[in-house]
């Protein structure tokens, strides 16, 4: 049973509202609660959003309304949690990493439907059937999928709904995307091992509980110069940092793939904006 979550919408001054949690969980051996700590700065400016068609889609399909409650597990910076805002919800974002959450709070400081909470997709700490839609952008794949599962089952609303985002970057269409795919496979830490795309339809389909769940893509870019690239490269948990002795060669690799392809000092990273969207199968329905 999670810690029921006391914080209320509506404080003056459109200043966040927190919720301390010390979450008690060990969530893998990769440790994903800090393994962005030192990646902030660079996710806020680099990282793409996610197409407004989304929220679209929510309302016309989902039932989505300005009452909507709304949890974003794994909110981090509040990327996705800001659509949410935009459109007249509450959101409770729930993020483990200190980091994340903290620039999260200021970057949505103006919105005072912000509820910023200390928890995880396993210990939300959010009070039983309190929300209509758990969101996760770029999150699942960290999870811990049966407690997660079993977390959501608990603090949603009967029909309430689970959206599962990714913003999944294309790696060969175009020749700069597949250099730049091949520079990742060459320099990265750990990328294979964290790939978002391990995430496949049986994965989904058993977390969902049946087949139920329905799919929806969206095209999504971004345009980079190259600091910007840089950027957008030095956001990923799985790249050297500066001072790490696999850094410079990556560096190097990166000006000239960017030199090679650039078309008027800008490159282009293609996404298909993937989102996994139901209502969880109880069990032992």
């Amino acid at each position: 049973m999670g810690i029921t979550c006391t914080a209320t919408p509506g404080q003056k001054n459109g200043s966040v509202k927190t919720v301390s949690y010390k979450n008690k969980d060990t969530m893998n051996q990769l440790n994903p609660t800090q393994r962005f700590s030192d990646r902030v700065e660079n996710y806020i400016k680099y990282r793409p959003s996610y197409p407004e068609k989304i929220m679209a889609l929510l309302r016309s399909e989902c039932g989505l309304t300005q009452t909507s409650l709304i949890a974003d597990i794994g909110s981090g910076t509040g990327i996705l949690s800001e659509l949410f805002l935009k459109n007249g919800n509450t959101v409770f974002g729930i993020e483990p990493n200190d980091q994340m959450r903290a620039a999260g709070e200021k970057l949505l400081a103006k919105h005072d439907r912000f509820i910023s909470v200390n928890g995880s997709a396993e210990a939300t700490t959010l009070a039983n059937q309190i929300v209509d839609f758990i969101t996760a952008a770029q999150a699942f794949h960290w999870f811990d999928r049966e407690n997660s599962r079993r977390e959501f089952t608990r603090i949603l609303k009967t029909n309430g709904w689970v959206v599962l985002v990714w913003n999944d970057r294309k790696t060969d269409s175009t020749p700069f995307l597949n250099a730049y795919e091949q520079l990742l496979l060459t320099h990265s830490l750990d990328y294979e091992k964290v790939n978002h795309r391990q995430i496949d339809h049986q994965v989904i389909r058993f977390f969902f509980g049946s087949n139920t769940f329905k799919v929806a893509t969206f095209e999504n870019y971004q345009q980079f110069d190259f600091i910007g690239l840089k950027g957008r490269l030095l956001s990923s948990s799985y790249v050297p940092t500066a001072g790490h002795p696999k850094y410079q060669a990556m560096i190097d690799d990166l000006v000239s793939i960017f030199d090679k392809h650039q078309v008027d000092g800008k490159v282009t990273i293609e996404y298909e904006t993937i989102m996994y969207y139901g209502q969880l199968l109880s069990e032992g329905t």
